[in-house]
């Protein structure tokens, strides 16, 4: 018998409970989820297959928070999604409780419930996060997923309907667009050649909308 914490390890079946405890004895680990039950560690970081592209989404999540005040957004933070599932994306974007959200920020600084829209960059389509993790949001009613796979050269943009989730296509301009945050508009091929002031553009001109307006009033805190 010990009384060591046990150290997490990839592909580990525990409970979320679990999960926590050894993930808190182990300050050194950077990402760890909990995805179906099953437990995946983050490997190194590439710079260029994750940290680049990465930064670039996080630029452009960004520029619309600059229009859009008292939105819930975080990077790389632990979200308690449900028992089996706790998983940490690389950037979501959610709406507060007064204003119809699903997410909460609990009274030990953590994430719960399902953000409105989660965003992952993934190396490719065989990866994880387009199969277990895209089955366990969709399931906890995540509205909207955008994936990065950088190794092909794709960006898809889902959107929940009747329980499934639905591919979006670019619009007559190229561009995908939210359909829970107005405003929230992303030229792909911009965002691929890492043009920061397309991308700047493209969301200044589609935050200047009557629709866009009303979000923001309905934000405000009461």
């Amino acid at each position: 018998m010990t009384s060591r914490i046990p150290e997490l390890q990839q592909g580990d079946c525990l409970s979320r409970a679990e999960f926590e405890r050894r993930y808190s004895a182990m300050p050194h680990l950077k990402k760890a989820e909990l995805i179906e039950g099953v437990v995946y560690v983050g490997s190194p970081v590439n710079h260029l297959r994750h940290g680049l592209p990465h930064h670039a989404l996080s630029y452009w999540l960004g520029l619309y928070r600059e229009h859009t005040p008292n939105l819930i957004v975080s990077d790389n933070a632990t979200v308690r999604l449900d028992l089996d599932n706790e998983p940490q994306p690389d950037l979501l974007l959610g709406l507060p409780p007064h204003a119809d959200g699903q997410l909460e920020i609990t009274a030990d600084g953590y994430l719960e419930g399902a953000p409105e829209l989660a965003i992952e960059v993934a190396a490719s389509s065989v990866s994880y996060d387009l199969h277990q993790k895209k089955r366990a949001y969709r399931r906890n009613g995540v509205r909207e997923y955008l994936v990065h796979r950088v190794d092909d050269g794709q960006l898809d943009w889902f959107c929940r309907e009747n329980d499934e989730y639905v591919a979006q296509s670019r619009d007559a301009d190229g561009c995908l667009q939210s359909r829970v945050f107005p405003g929230l508009r992303l030229d792909p091929e911009a965002l691929l050649a890492g043009d920061h002031a397309r991308l700047r553009h493209v969301v200044e001109q589609a935050c200047a909308s009557p629709r866009h307006a009303a979000l923001c009033a309905r934000l405000v805190r009461p």
